[in-house]
C-alpha cells in the first residue's frame, strides 16, 4: 500500500484555493493509500503569530478536515509539534544541505523580498529542512503538492540522494504528486496571482459569510469578450472560473464550455457563486457540528501514536547510521 504524507500550516484563514488544491485532493487519496496529514504547527511559528490565532487556526484545519468528508479511521491526522521526531530529525539533517541550496528556494525568496535582512529569522532561511524532515520521516511514497511547492520535494529529494550516498539505504525516495485538478486557484481580483489568504476582496475564505462569498465571485474581474473559454492567457479570469467549477462538480473543462456556450459573463458568475456557496454551505455545516462535539481530541490522540510509531524509527536509524550512541 503507497503511503501518503502532506501538511498544511495554520497561519491564517483557508481559502477556497486551500479547499481545492489541498483538502479535496486528500479526500479523495484517502482510498488510494495510507495517508497521514499533520498541522505544520512548527512552521507556524517562522513568522509571528499570536499564540491564539496559532492554537484556534490549528484546531480549525482539523475540524474542515473531517467536515470536508475525511474519515478518521482511514487516515491519520495530528499536530506536527505532538511528534518530536520532526524537530530531531531536522537538526540532523541540517548538516546535509547547504546554505547556497536554501537560498535559491523560491518561497524564500518571494517572503523575504520586503524585508529588511536584519530582521529575516533564521527560521525562514531553514524551514525547508523541517520540511524536508517531514516528508522523509514517514518513508513516503508520494507527497500531494500544488505546483509551488515541487521544489520542496525536489530538495528532499536531493538530500535522500546525499544521505544514502553516504549511509546506505536508510531514507526512503519521496515522488511529489501533483494536483491533476485546481492546483493554483487564482485570485478573483487578479487571476494573474494565487489565491493566497492576503487579498480580502479576491480571495475567497472560507469562513467569509456566504452573502460575501457570493458577492465576491460577482465582482471577480473577468476579460475582454463574452466566450466562456478556457484560455489562461487570453482569459485568466474565465479560466479561474471555470477551474473552480470544475474542481467542485467534477465536470471537465471542455464540458463546461460547451454547457456555458451562449452564457453572458454575469450569467456565467451566478452559476460559479450557486456551486461555490452550496460547497461551503455543506461544509460550515459539518464543520459547526465537529467543533461542538468531543472528536478532535480523539482523531488526534489516534494520529499521534500512528504517526509516532513510525516517525520514531526513521529516526532511530538516522541516529544509528550517523553514529548516534543509541
Amino acid at each position: 500500500m503507497s503511503r501518503y504524507i502532506s501538511g498544511i500550516k495554520p497561519t491564517g484563514h483557508l481559502t477556497l484555493g486551500n479547499y481545492i488544491g489541498a483538502i479535496k485532493q486528500f479526500v479523495a487519496l484517502q482510498n488510494e493509500g495510507e495517508l497521514f496529514l499533520f498541522v505544520a504547527d512548527l512552521h507556524a511559528l517562522t513568522l509571528p503569530i499570536n499564540p491564539q490565532d496559532l492554537r484556534k487556526n490549528s484546531i480549525d484545519i482539523i475540524a474542515l478536515y473531517l467536515a470536508s468528508g475525511l474519515d478518521k479511521d482511514k487516515v491519520n491526522i495530528f499536530l506536527q509539534s505532538d511528534v518530536p521526531a520532526h524537530s530531531e530529525l531536522a537538526i540532523i539533517l541540517q548538516n546535509y544541505l547547504y546554505m547556497g541550496e536554501l537560498s535559491r528556494m523560491t518561497q524564500f525568496k518571494d517572503k523575504t523580498q520586503k524585508m529588511n535582512s536584519e530582521a529575516i529569522g533564521v527560521g525562514i532561511f531553514t524551514y525547508p529542512i523541517l520540511m524536508a524532515g517531514d516528508i522523509v520521516l514517514y518513508d513516503a511514497d508520494y507527497v500531494p503538492v500544488g505546483d509551488d511547492q515541487v521544489q520542496h520535494v525536489e530538495l528532499a529529494r536531493d538530500l535522500v540522494r546525499r544521505f544514502n550516498n553516504r549511509y546506505g539505504e536508510i531514507l526512503k525516495m519521496p515522488k511529489a504528486v501533483k494536483v491533476k485538478n485546481g492546483s493554483r486557484i487564482m485570485s478573483l481580483s487578479n487571476p494573474t496571482v494565487k489565491m493566497s489568504k492576503s487579498d480580502p476582496k479576491g480571495d475567497i475564505f472560507l469562513d467569509d459569510d456566504l452573502k460575501v462569498i457570493r458577492k465576491k465571485i460577482m465582482s471577480a474581474v473577468t476579460d475582454l469578450g463574452h466566450e466562456i473559454k478556457y484560455d489562461v492567457e487570453e482569459k485568466p479570469g474565465i479560466s479561474n472560473l471555470l477551474t473552480i467549477y470544475s474542481a467542485l462538480t467534477g465536470i471537465s473543462i471542455p464540458d463546461l464550455e460547451k454547457k456555458f456556450a451562449g452564457y453572458m459573463y454575469g450569467q456565467f458568475k451566478q452559476e460559479v457563486a450557486n456551486v461555490v456557496v452550496d460547497e461551503i454551505d455543506k461544509l460550515k455545516k459539518n464543520y459547526a457540528e465537529i467543533i461542538n462535539s468531543n472528536i478532535i481530541d480523539e482523531v488526534l490522540n489516534k494520529g499521534k501514536l500512528a504517526a509516532s510509531k513510525i516517525a520514531e524509527a526513521t529516526l532511530h536509524r538516522v541516529q544509528k547510521a550517523v553514529g548516534l550512541y543509541k
